[in-house]
């Protein structure tokens, strides 16, 4: 068997079942639609799934960054990495240092988007959001390509060093657009027309960048670019959090205008996505632009993608659960576009089952059930060369089945602070601490071994 037929093979193995019907036919609409995307190995580009409007049989940066943890669910990691690798192959000077936003399945620029490299389409946010699915990348897989490829290696220090350099003009350190650029070069994956100087998402991906490539960096022994790509995150966010907050309408601005004044309307992308990437730290400013989202919510369906992500991220189980059962409700316009079946797949297993990996050994779990929902199960996971199957009983108990491979650390989180957990029925002493999100977790950690399954709740069961 051929190692794209190997693929082909296991691929969509995971199975989702729970108390609610829709949700369980919605999940199964999902894999059959997002695996109908996917291409193994048979055209000249190698690995590839749809990552662009269906017809164009391409894939460009910002879709492909959004499928990659649900691709990864349905076994498609390779195909990520190998878009990723065609993407970082063709970094280039004459571009001034954007790689191509679309390619096709011939393995070309998707003419759509590309005349020549004085006239091409290209989003500014685009190379940072790269390196941070680089990392997320790794965190679920542990491939160490991303740590150690020289090739996306050199991807990564062109966009930190000359692409930052020639795109940012003025010199403080964000990358801008101006009106000659056309449509080369735009500082916001918002394409409503505006072309603003800034978007809200340039500075949020910027800042995603730089922390993933300290993460990347750490973990290459290399502690002092690590400290400095850190420092350089923590400047852009505290600036973005004082100088980009409008105090008459409680949110960040979402766009700054060519004269420097800021767009006062909410602003889509712009406003949304820092949440995403997870770019603000100021908790009460943090609470204030989710409460924006909420109202203002997004018109398009490929913005909608991002609201589960978003909602399960800060433990708004209830508002993610709605976004999710409407992506897979049937009515819901252009529902085929391939980043919904995609997204609805990772939103489930890291949204709702809160299933994460560290690149090595551990991983965490963190029901994040709506009230609604009785329980839910998510069976032949893969997950850093492992498979397993993780089952939530509302927010307070969780199973976790080795299927297959070495044995790993269970990080078994829930939600609130708890004194103790039950683990196998014995209580154990729990810890606590504080998710990327801000939600406070108890947890315990488990040894598993292959065939084994254990049990972690946070109500006593005797």
């Amino acid at each position: 068997m051929t190692y794209e037929r190997e693929i082909k093979a296991k691929a969509g193995a995971v199975t989702f079942q729970s108390s609610d019907k829709d949700l369980n036919e919605g999940f199964v609409w999902a894999k059959r639609q997002a695996l109908e995307y996917a291409h193994f190995g048979e055209d000249a580009v190698g690995l590839w799934y749809e990552a662009a409007l269906p017809e164009r049989e391409a894939f460009c940066i910002r879709d492909v960054m959004h499928h990659s943890t649900g691709a990864a669910v349905l076994g498609l990691r390779y195909h990520t990495k190998n878009m990723i690798m065609r993407f970082a192959e063709n970094i280039a000077e004459s571009r001034d240092w954007c790689t191509y936003w679309e390619i096709t399945k011939d393995n070309v620029p998707a003419p759509v988007d590309y005349e020549n490299d004085a006239d091409f389409w290209y989003n500014l946010p685009a190379n940072f959001d790269i390196i941070h699915t680089s990392w997320r990348q790794y965190e679920w897989t542990g491939d160490d390509c991303y740590l150690n490829d020289s090739q996306l290696q050199k991807f990564f220090e062109l966009t930190l060093n000359e692409y930052t350099k020639t795109w940012d003009k003025d010199g403080d350190g964000i990358l801008e657009y101006y009106p000659e650029y056309g449509r080369r070069g735009l500082a916001t994956f918002n394409e409503a027309g505006l072309h603003p100087l800034l978007g809200g998402d340039m500075i949020g991906s910027q800042v995603a960048g730089y922390r993933s490539f300290a993460q990347l960096a750490r973990l290459r022994g290399l502690a002092e670019v690590a400290q400095q790509y850190d420092n350089k995150a923590d400047e852009l966010e505290q600036r973005y959090e004082k100088d980009w907050w409008n105090e008459g309408k409680d949110r960040f601005y979402g766009a700054m205008l060519q004269d420097r004044s800021f767009v006062k309307v909410y602003h889509a992308e712009g406003n949304f996505l820092p949440l995403y990437y997870g770019s603000i730290g100021n908790r009460e400013k943090l609470n204030k632009a989710l409460e924006d989202v909420k109202i203002n919510r997004v018109a398009n369906v490929e913005g909608k993608t991002y609201l589960p992500d978003i909602f399960y991220r800060y433990g708004e189980n209830e508002e993610a659960f709605k976004e999710l059962k409407e992506l897979v409700d049937p009515s819901l316009d252009r529902r085929d576009y391939p980043e919904v079946s995609y997204c609805v797949v990772g939103s489930v297993a890291a949204g709702l089952m809160g299933i994460a990996g560290d690149g090595a050994s551990v991983i965490s779990t963190l029901p994040r059930l709506a009230q609604s929902l009785e329980w839910a199960e998510l069976g032949d996971v893969p997950i850093l060369d492992r498979t397993i199957t993780v089952k939530h009983k509302g927010n307070t108990e969780s199973a976790v089945t080795l299927q297959a491979g070495k044995p790993f650390v269970w990080k078994a989180a829930f939600p609130g602070h708890v004194d103790t957990l039950y683990y196998n029925g014995k209580g154990v002493a729990a810890k606590q601490e504080t998710t990327v999100g801000g939600e406070q977790v108890s947890y315990i950690t488990v040894d598993i071994a292959e065939g084994e399954t254990h049990v972690v709740s946070a109500k006593s069961q005797g």
